[in-house]
């Protein structure tokens, strides 16, 4: 396809664009630079469109792929665990603190703290925001071994706070 063609097929599929943008995004800035982000790997990659391929078609498939991408880089960003076992509890403290909500934050972390590793490990990477299935792949273990585990690291954090 000609580079007029091209850039003329891509303007005009604006309207279409953005709208599928907002129903991924559901944040009009978000899909704007969706958009953007389609129109700059379109036209980097113009070269590999195929004439018989519907251009609209190519270029949801490229909003899709960014799309998913972003998110999977974002949830993985906020995935990070860290083994250190202070530097996890400085990292995941809350900001906004009170004298009372720092205490109970304290002593929160200090029962947490004293699960044998087998179980509090888990815990935390299932409360830092890991699915249970990265979990077992991340320590190597079962994934009902993984949820028994969570599930007993929880009783015994409730039969600690009653006493």
């Amino acid at each position: 396809m000609q580079t007029r063609n091209f850039n003329s097929e891509l303007v005009s599929l604006e309207p279409s664009l953005t709208r599928y943008a907002y129903s991924l995004t559901l944040d009009s800035d978000e899909a704007k630079d969706l958009v953007q982000e389609t129109y700059y790997k379109a036209l980097n990659n113009q070269d590999k469109f195929d004439n018989e391929t519907n251009i609209k078609a190519w270029l949801y498939t490229i909003m899709k792929n960014t799309f998913i991408n972003d998110y999977r880089r974002r949830v993985k960003k906020q995935a990070i665990f860290n083994k250190d076992i202070q530097e996890f509890v400085l990292n995941n403290k809350p900001t906004d603190t009170s004298p009372e909500s720092d205490f109970n934050y304290r002593e929160l972390s200090l029962l947490i703290n004293s699960l044998e590793p087998e179980f509090r490990i888990p815990f935390q990477m299932h409360d830092s925001g890991y699915k249970y299935q990265e979990i077992a792949d991340e320590l190597g273990l079962h994934l009902g071994t993984v949820k028994s585990r969570i599930h007993f690291s929880r009783q015994k954090l409730i039969d600690k706070l009653k006493k």
